[in-house]
C-alpha cells in the first residue's frame, strides 16, 4: 500500500476532477431545443402586483404535510437521495460516517408510517462508492466484492438492505468499471508481469490473462493520459489520474468480470446501479460508450428485470439524448442540473425573463427528444450532487428561492434525485472535500455528525440543522417533505405526459400531466410576486385545489375559476 503517495496526491485529483468521476473537460452547452413557433392561444390571467388579503387556508398557518392518501407505486419512478456515507452519520464515534450512522437515519428518510409527517418520504437511495479504496472519495476501488472497512461490513451492508426493504427504499450503489485503483490485485499482476519481461518481448495475456484487463501500448511518453510502467518502455492509460488505470472495456474477460461483480450485488439484495463516467468508457467514442451501456442494461435486465440504472453522462443534452439509445433506464439530465442548468435558471430569472414560458416548454421539449431515443426512458433531475456547489449557493441562500429550487427539481417527471443536505439548504462550495462536508443533524447535538472528508475547508452554514427545521413549519426541510409527500399522493407528477398549457403571463408555467386517464394541472408562479389566472374548468376538467406548494404561509386560493398563485408557488389542480 502507498498511503502517503496518495494523500500526497489529493491535491493532484482535485485539480483533475476527483468527482464522480466527470472528466473535466465536459461540454458545458445544456441547452434544450425550444418550441419553433410562437404561441397563439393564450389564457389571460388577471396580474396583481401587491399579496392578496385573507386567503383561505390563512396567512400565519401552513398546512399540514399529509394532503391526501398515498398513491404509490412499486416501480423505478422514485425519488432517490445520495448519500456520501462518509460525512453523513457516525454511529461509533471515529469521525467517518458509516453503514450502520445511515441505518440510524432511515427514519428520518421513511418511517414506513403514511400517518406522520416526521419522514422526508423518500423511497430510494443511491450510495456513493462503498467498496474498499485507498482515497476518501473512493472512486478507486480495490475490491469489487467487499465493503470499505471504514463503513463497516457486508453484514452491516445486508442489514441496511433489510432495513431498507422494510421501507420500500430502492438501494443503488455507485458502480466503478471505466477504471479501477492501481492497488486492484488485476493491475498489480499486471505491471509486475511487465517489468518482469525480457527486453523486446511482447506481453502474454496466456501468461499473465490480466494485461488483457488494462490499455497497454509503447512509446506513449508524449500522452497526458498515459504513464509510464516502473522503468520499462511501457505504459497504461489513466484518463482521469495516473492511479486510476482504464478498463479495457473491449476485453471480454473483463466484460465477464464485470457480469459476476453486477451479479453478486444483484444477490445480495441490491436494486440497481448509477454508472460512473458512462461517457469515458472510450474517451471521445459516443457510439462505443452506448454499445457498452447497451450490453450491460441487457444483462441487469435479464437477470432482474426490476433493476434500475443510471447513467453520468456529464455533456450536452444532445449527447445525453443520443446515449438513451443504449435502452438504459435513465441518464441524469445535466441540462436541468448545477448552477447554471435550466432549474437554476428558471429560480434566478424568476420575474424578469420568460421564466414561466422556457420553464414549461423546456419539459415538453426534454420528454419529446428523449422519447424519440428510448420509449421507455425514466428521466433524472436533480439540482445538485457531490460534483457540483451546493444548490443554496446557486441562489445566495435565499430561503425562498432554495425551497422553490427543490419544489421546481421534484415535482419533474421520472426519478428526482436530491443529494444528502440539500433539504436542509446545507451549504458546500469549492474543491471537492467541501462540496462532500457533513451532514448538520444538530446546532448543538454533535451526536452523529462527521468530521468531513480530508482537507475540507471549514464550511459557513446559513440555515439550522435537522432538529431544529423539522420543529419550524416554515423551514426548507418541511417544504421538501410536502413536495415529496404530494409527489407520492399524485403518481402524474412523475410518470404523467407532459403537455404546456400556454399562458400570456410568461412567468407563469403551467402544464398538464396525464397518467393512466388521470389527468392534473401544475401551475408554477415563477415570480417574487402573487399572480392571478382564470383557467378554464371546461376545457381543462379540473374541480379544485389538490395540494400546492407556497414559501411562506400565505396559501393560494381557487374561486370559481380564478386561480390566486402566491409568490414562488407550485399549485396542483384536479
Amino acid at each position: 500500500m502507498r498511503k502517503s503517495k496518495r494523500f500526497g496526491c489529493l491535491l493532484l485529483i482535485n485539480a483533475l476532477l476527483l468527482s464522480g468521476c466527470s472528466k473535466i473537460t465536459q461540454n458545458n452547452n445544456n441547452s434544450i431545443p425550444t418550441p419553433n413557433e410562437e404561441i397563439t392561444e393564450v389564457v389571460t390571467p388577471t396580474v396583481t402586483t401587491s399579496p392578496s388579503e385573507g386567503v383561505e387556508n390563512g396567512m400565519n398557518e401552513y398546512p399540514p404535510i399529509a394532503t391526501n392518501e398515498l398513491h404509490k407505486i412499486e416501480d423505478n419512478y422514485r425519488t432517490y437521495y445520495e448519500v456520501f456515507l462518509y460525512s453523513f452519520c457516525d454511529s461509533n464515534g471515529d469521525g467517518i460516517g458509516d453503514i450502520n450512522g445511515l441505518i440510524s437515519k432511515l427514519d428520518y428518510l421513511n418511517d414506513n408510517d403514511p400517518s406522520t409527517d416526521s419522514d422526508l418520504g423518500i423511497d430510494g437511495i443511491w450510495l456513493m462508492p462503498i467498496m474498499p479504496s485507498d482515497t476518501y472519495h473512493k472512486y478507486d476501488v480495490n475490491d469489487y466484492y467487499s465493503i470499505d472497512p471504514s463503513y463497516g461490513t457486508l453484514e452491516d451492508f445486508k442489514t441496511l438492505l433489510s432495513e431498507c426493504e422494510k421501507r420500500g427504499i430502492k438501494v443503488i450503489i455507485d458502480f466503478i468499471f471505466n477504471h479501477t485503483s492501481d492497488e486492484n490485485p488485476w493491475f498489480v499482476e499486471a505491471t509486475d508481469y511487465i517489468r518482469k519481461l525480457p527486453e523486446g518481448k511482447a506481453p502474454d495475456s496466456k501468461e499473465c490473462p490480466y494485461i488483457d484487463f488494462y490499455n497497454f501500448e509503447k512509446d506513449k511518453a508524449d500522452s497526458s493520459t498515459y504513464y509510464r510502467v516502473g522503468m520499462t518502455d511501457w505504459y497504461y492509460e489513466a484518463v482521469f489520474w495516473n492511479e486510476m488505470p482504464d478498463l479495457n472495456l473491449s476485453s471480454d474477460m473483463v466484460r465477464g468480470e464485470i457480469e459476476k461483480i453486477a451479479s453478486y450485488w444483484l444477490d445480495l439484495g441490491v436494486g440497481g446501479f448509477r454508472l460512473d463516467a458512462a461517457k469515458e468508457y472510450f474517451t471521445g467514442s459516443p457510439e462505443k460508450n452506448i454499445e457498452v451501456l447497451s450490453w450491460f442494461t441487457n444483462f441487469c435486465k435479464e437477470k432482474d428485470p426490476n433493476c434500475y440504472l443510471v447513467a453520468e453522462v456529464w455533456d450536452s443534452f444532445g449527447t445525453i439524448a443520443s446515449y438513451y439509445e443504449s435502452g438504459i433506464d435513465s441518464i441524469f439530465n445535466y441540462a436541468y442540473g448545477d448552477s447554471v442548468g435550466k432549474i437554476a435558471s428558471a429560480v434566478k430569472t424568476a420575474g424578469l425573463s420568460k421564466a414561466g414560458y422556457n420553464l414549461a416548454s423546456n419539459m415538453v421539449q426534454v420528454q419529446t427528444i428523449f422519447e424519440s431515443k428510448n420509449p421507455n426512458y425514466i428521466d433524472a433531475s436533480f439540482v445538485s450532487n457531490h460534483d457540483n456547489n451546493r444548490a443554496a449557493a446557486y441562489v445566495s441562500y435565499d430561503e425562498d428561492k432554495v425551497k422553490l429550487l427543490g419544489g421546481i427539481n421534484l415535482f419533474m417527471n421520472g426519478s428526482s434525485f436530491l443529494y444528502y443536505g440539500e433539504e436542509i439548504g446545507l451549504s458546500g462550495v469549492g474543491k471537492d472535500e467541501n462540496k462532500r462536508a457533513p451532514m448538520l443533524w444538530s446546532d448543538t447535538d454533535k451526536t452523529g455528525i462527521t468530521m468531513g472528508p480530508p482537507k475540507m475547508e471549514r464550511q459557513e452554514q446559513h440555515f439550522p440543522g435537522v432538529d431544529a427545521q423539522s420543529k419550524d413549519s416554515s423551514s426548507i426541510l418541511n417544504y421538501y417533505r410536502k413536495a415529496i409527500r404530494l409527489r407520492n399522493e399524485n403518481p402524474e407528477i412523475a410518470r404523467g405526459k407532459v403537455e404546456m398549457i400556454p399562458m400570456s403571463d410568461q412567468d407563469i408555467a403551467a402544464v398538464t400531466k396525464t397518467y393512466e386517464g388521470s389527468s392534473i394541472i401544475v401551475l408554477y408562479n415563477l415570480s417574487p410576486e402573487e399572480k392571478q389566472l382564470t383557467l378554464s374548468k371546461k376545457d381543462y376538467s379540473y374541480e379544485s385545489i389538490r395540494g400546492a406548494l407556497t414559501t411562506t404561509a400565505q396559501q393560494p386560493s381557487l374561486q370559481n375559476e380564478l386561480v390566486t398563485l402566491p409568490a414562488y408557488a407550485i399549485v396542483i389542480l384536479k
